[in-house]
């Protein structure tokens, strides 16, 4: 049969839940169990906690179902016998309460001691599953339905793939995944760090914040040759501009808000009102457009604290942002502006990338064609282009549907950054304006667009994509200079002052330690170059040369080590 990789974990994960009624009987009630990208995962109840201990024994118990030749078998039943059938279990009831009285509901079967509540589809029998390799992952917490008033659940997560060969190329990437998080670099090399006093809000050390200054530097670099103008906006606005913006009844439970003389404020999540209020301040006319306004906004959103994860989920963070306002027959121009705005910006840290457009979402606000049309222009903009994309049905932003760019990193991991999100509704809601050729006052068409997304995240990302050994241009620290011996210290000593006069970020190693372990601690803290002082490099005036990445690169003169890191970051070298 056709091996359908989602259809073959979605079967894996009644296995699973077969395996595991079996072991723990009455004691576990069972929720939920679908496919994930790198497997499956089900939702039990349940008082004792599984641990890893309990892995081999669920393991082996899940290879009895598979020996069983056990029939896969679909059975269509109404509501009530559905409700009859379940009625032991109030997770499975809630779900089958909430169909419409008339609906026809699957179940499956799996041998004739298991049945779940299922749409399907699944394999015939469980003999088509056994070339499947998969893998126990881990058990976490998880609410019911995804809702943390509901109660916690244990979610029982499992790797799987069509073959061995599959898993053991994915568990060597999660191996090397580890080596490479970004939280453990963090703290071996001095990048940033987390307190309990501000959950989620990360501390950037020198070394961090060097990195994050560099991006945003290159952020300003290519923004202005791009013909973008920046602005900052307060941190702080009162309710009524969020109300105005739509933002308060969309987006409320996730503010931080304040009272001051007798007004409630909220820390901004987003920075977009805050650039209608900055078009408000003059008139404008379509000789103005596109009037392309940037800004590097710092926003701050509450997170469920269970979600928070390093830098790539925070709850404040500085947003790339960018708000374009234009005319109609400027869309599809600007959006291939922005994304050659991408490319250069993904190519420079070595990132591919793929497209989708992100359609209407459920919580949406404005006029249902206005939506068709918005998308439509989107559409149409990636079509002649002639750029590739998937549709993304119904994770548009509310306001308006969006392009959202995935890079991929060095593991082969996918990560959203950029988005391009097209907006036909806050011009409206601030009655923003300009004047036409013919002199009629019209309503601007605006675009959101990030492309690097948040910094600090982005920075995350970059961390493990380079596993920590950030490029020369990037480096916190570019240069370390070792010295063998004192004798070598004065030499040492202008030769660092002459890399610092040049723009480079170097430092010195005068401890009184083996020049082996200097480099070698060098090489851990991944510094691009060390640079290895001696007697006879005093004498010549020379500096031996050790490339992170290669190792002995021999002895040449200061001045051509110099031209070399310079070049290096002029041209933003990635090796």
């Amino acid at each position: 049969m056709e091996r359908d990789v989602s259809m073959f974990r979605h079967s894996m994960a009644h296995v699973l839940a077969k395996a595991l009624e079996k072991i723990y009987g009455d004691k576990l009630k069972l929720t939920i169990g679908p496919s994930i990208d790198n497997g499956f995962y089900y939702d039990i109840d349940m008082e004792e906690s599984i641990t890893p201990d309990d892995f081999k024994r669920i393991e082996e118990e899940m290879d009895a179902v598979l020996r069983s030749n056990a029939d896969f078998t679909r059975k269509e039943i109404s509501k009530s016998e559905a409700l009859e059938l379940f009625k032991g279990n109030e997770y499975k009831v809630e779900l089958i309460e909430n169909l419409p009285e008339d609906e026809i509901i699957s179940v499956y079967y799996l041998g004739d001691d298991f049945v779940d509540l299922c749409r399907g589809p699944h394999v015939e029998n469980t003999k088509f599953l056994r070339g499947f390799a998969y893998k126990l992952n881990k058990v976490s917490g998880a609410y019911w339905r995804g809702d943390e008033k509901n109660k916690m659940l244990q979610r029982v997560y499992v790797y799987g793939f069509l073959d061995k060969n599959e898993l053991k190329d994915y568990m060597r990437m999660i191996e090397e995944a580890k080596k490479r998080d970004h939280r453990k670099l963090g703290r071996e090399l001095d990048l940033f760090f987390m307190t309990d006093y501000a959950p989620g809000m990360p501390f950037f050390m020198p070394n961090g914040l060097t990195v994050i200054n560099k991006l945003t530097e290159y952020w300003r670099e290519i923004h202005k040759r791009a013909g973008y103008v920046e602005i900052t906006t307060p941190m702080a606005m009162n309710r009524t501009l969020w109300e105005t913006s739509g933002h308060w009844d969309h987006y409320s439970k996730n503010m931080y808000t304040f009272s001051c003389e007798e007004q409630t404020f909220a820390i901004k999540p987003m920075n977009c009102p805050g650039g209608m209020l900055y078009y408000q301040q003059d008139m404008h006319s379509y000789k103005d457009f596109p009037l392309r306004v940037g800004e590097l906004g710092k926003v701050h959103r509450h997170e469920a604290s269970g979600t928070l994860h390093g830098l790539f989920r925070v709850r404040c963070f500085t947003q790339d942002d960018a708000h374009i306002f234009m005319t109609p027959d400027q869309i599809e121009s600007e959006v291939a502006s922005v994304l050659a705005l991408v490319d250069e910006a993904y190519s420079t840290f070595g990132l591919n990338y793929h497209l989708e457009l992100s359609t209407m979402p459920e919580d949406h606000m404005g006029d249902i064609k206005d939506w068709q049309h918005a998308e439509t222009c989107l559409a149409n903009a990636l079509k002649k282009l002639g750029r590739d994309y998937v549709i993304n049905e119904g994770d548009g932003a509310f306001y308006g549907p969006k392009i959202d760019i995935h890079i991929e990193d060095a593991l082969k991991r996918t990560w959203q950054c950029g988005t391009i999100q097209l907006d036909m509704q806050l011009p409206k809601r601030f009655n923003l304006e300009y004047t036409d050729s013919d002199g009629s006052k019209k309503e601007p068409i605006m675009i959101h667009r990030v492309v690097l997304g948040s910094i600090e995240r982005f920075f995350g990302i970059l961390t493990e994509h380079f596993a920590g050994a950030f490029p020369t241009w990037l480096a916190p620290v570019q240069v370390k200079v070792a010295i063998i011996n004192d004798k070598a210290l004065d030499y040492a000593n202008s030769v660092v002052d002459n890399l610092r006069k040049a723009g480079i970020r170097a430092e010195i190693d005068d401890r009184n330690e083996s020049i082996g372990k200097k480099i070698r601690e060098a090489q851990l803290k991944k510094i691009p170059y060390t640079l290895v002082i001696g007697e006879q490099e005093v004498e010549n005036g020379t500096v031996a040369v050790r490339k992170r990445s290669v190792g002995d690169q021999g002895i040449v003169s200061l001045d051509e080590f110099i031209a070399r890191i310079v070049g290096e970051v002029e041209s933003k070298t990635l090796d």
